[in-house]
């Protein structure tokens, strides 16, 4: 005998997997906003402050920021993908749910990445070049 989850455990269920899958992309949107929009506006301001703080804690927040995010996206979509892994055959929402879970893996991973280097990008180049 099975038990099936209720309305609110499916439901956390399922915005939990989205949030493993989509997590990351989310994340770097929010990272090339904040972290180059700060590194522009201090330059538009001539200033290598911004509000008080230094320009690189300011960029350095708003990468180590998203980048936990991402992290945590991808332990979430890990953790779906190592929870469906015996899932019959047959059952075609385990598979699609194991599907998503691999695409939120790999594409958390690309996203860490990205929101890294770019952070790298932004810390490293010198601030109002050109």
């Amino acid at each position: 005998m099975t038990t099936r989850p209720g309305p609110h455990a499916r439901l956390t269920g399922g915005l939990l997997l989205w949030y493993g899958v989509l997590g990351g992309a989310v994340a770097w949107g929010v990272h090339v906003f904040a972290a180059w929009g700060l590194d522009e506006l201090a330059c538009a301001a001539g200033s290598e402050r911004v509000a008080a703080v230094p320009l690189w804690q300011a960029v350095g927040l708003a990468v180590v920021i998203p980048a936990l995010f991402t992290v945590g996206s991808l332990l979430v979509a890990a953790l779906v993908w190592r929870r469906t892994r015996r899932a019959g055959e047959d059952d075609r929402a385990f598979g699609r749910s194991r599907m998503l879970a691999v695409v939120g893996v790999w594409s958390n991973l690309l996203f860490l990445a990205i929101i890294v280097l770019g952070g790298v990008a932004v810390l490293v180049l010198p601030p109002c070049q050109g």
